[in-house]
């Protein structure tokens, strides 16, 4: 399997190196498969119904009306960092890392799932009706349904708080696998909650498969599946219309001459895919989109470089897909995401863990917002854009280097809001010494 990768890249991955890869596929056509504008839009309507819901589940969800939606922080600060000094244009951070309730990215696709699921489940069983308050879906009928009912997700962390902690709100039965890699103080939130956490020893693929086997065992259970899941997709990909939003709002403006650049961390590819999906809906060529994975696990980048849609996973060239980055640590990229990235991803860039805790740290300091490592793994796109050969490369071929000083540059922050504080002090430490 390992051949079918180029020579020179299969030994850059297999040494861990850092490096940008860009997509040669980028621009081709979308498979016949892929989702619709008017999908999108649906999701974007579902989360916007269920607002009311939301605020009444949900106390910090009162003063935004039930509006999920995180800040787009200015993140000129980061100009200061020698990785920055070539950088031109506009730079923000989008801060999903601090997204209510959940606390990270996943809040999005995963809570806009469990409330598809809730919506379909309560009209098959005449709880509600199409017209009804969605508030309806929090009552004593929807409830004592949902209360038969299991939902059950496999998980590195961030996704099984997201679909845990709506469905358990709603009542549901909500059972989330966990692999190796997730972190006690997830596990320990997700009980918190009510939520059952069944443990693994094996990977990310280990939790998803037990996760997928019990439910499809139990006729009144429904499986979010991280890696198939278009209710995901679709839930990630109604954010870009947010974000167009909030860069309207600053007077930022995409077009030809105003380019966009957005670089975002890389699981299993359900959240980053479904907003690259969204943005080039909205900005089409206008819109760059660059995925950041960890060294040992950059399962999409080994998908893509194929040129095969048959499964590779970073095992298959002899990766060993461990990282502290546990939200990224994914072996094989999503079948549902990997063709439609194959048209419409401009690369991936790969980061080694003590970066993470670097970056992380930078962050920390200049612009006062605290990440989980995973999360800063996209800080450096920007520096492997305008200042390495591949960056420029790309910059050249799209005609871009002209229009790099009226760029705008968006990196997306994916976790951190609900870590622990003492693992926020023992992340800095690791930065620090990193930075020493």
């Amino acid at each position: 399997m390992p051949a079918t990768l180029p020579v020179s890249l299969l030994a850059a991955l297999q040494s861990k190196q850092a490096l940008l890869w860009l997509n040669p596929c980028l621009g081709s056509a979308l498979p016949a498969s892929a989702p619709t504008a008017e999908q999108v839009h649906e999701a974007a309507a579902r989360l916007q119904r269920c607002a009311g819901l939301l605020a009444m589940l949900f106390p910090e969800l009162a003063a935004t009306q039930g509006q999920i939606e995180s800040a787009l922080h200015d993140a000129s600060a980061l100009y200061a960092l020698p990785e920055y000094r070539g950088v031109q244009g506009q730079c923000w951070l989008k801060g999903d890392h601090a997204l209510p309730v959940a606390g990270s990215i996943k809040a999005r696709g995963g809570f806009h799932e469990v409330l598809a699921h809730a919506e379909a489940l309560a009209l098959q069983h005449g709880v509600l009706q199409p017209e009804d308050d969605r508030r309806l879906l929090a009552g004593a009928a929807a409830r004592s349904l949902f209360a038969s009912h299991r939902v059950v997700v496999g998980s590195t962390g961030n996704l099984g708080l997201s679909i845990g902690i709506m469905a358990a709100a709603l009542g549901f039965q909500a059972v989330v696998h966990m692999s190796v890699e997730a972190k006690e103080w997830k596990k320990a939130r997700l009980r918190q909650r009510g939520v059952t956490v069944v443990e693994h020893a094996g990977d990310y693929a280990a939790a998803v498969a037990a996760g997928r086997a019990t439910a499809e065992a139990d006729p009144n259970s429904y499986f979010v599946d991280d890696e198939h899941s278009l209710p995901l997709l679709l839930g990630y990909a109604a954010a870009a219309a947010a974000l167009a939003a909030q860069l309207a709002a600053q007077g930022a403006v995409v077009d030809a001459a105003h380019p966009l650049f957005v670089y975002l961390p890389c699981g299993v590819g359900g959240a980053p895919g479904g907003i690259t999906f969204g943005l080039k809906l909205l900005f089409g060529p206008h819109v760059h989109c660059f995925f950041a994975e960890p060294v040992a696990s950059p399962c999409m980048l080994v998908q893509l470089a194929s040129g095969s849609d048959a499964p590779l996973s970073v095992y298959d060239i002899g990766l060993d897909n461990r990282t502290e980055a546990d939200g990224l640590a994914v072996g094989l990229a999503s079948p549902l995401v990997a063709p439609l990235m194959r048209a419409e991803l401009s690369g991936v860039f790969t980061v080694g863990d003590d970066d993470l805790f670097r970056l992380r740290l930078q962050v920390e300091d200049h612009c006062q917002l605290a990440l989980e490592p995973s999360a800063a793994a996209a800080v450096r796109g920007p520096d492997w854009l305008c200042n390495s050969t591949a960056g420029q490369a790309y910059l050249a071929a799209h005609g871009l280097q002209q229009q790099l000083a009226d760029a705008h540059h968006v990196v997306w922050t994916t976790g951190g809001a609900l870590v622990p504080p003492e693992e926020h002090q023992r992340f800095r430490q690791r930065g620090l010494s990193r930075a020493g």
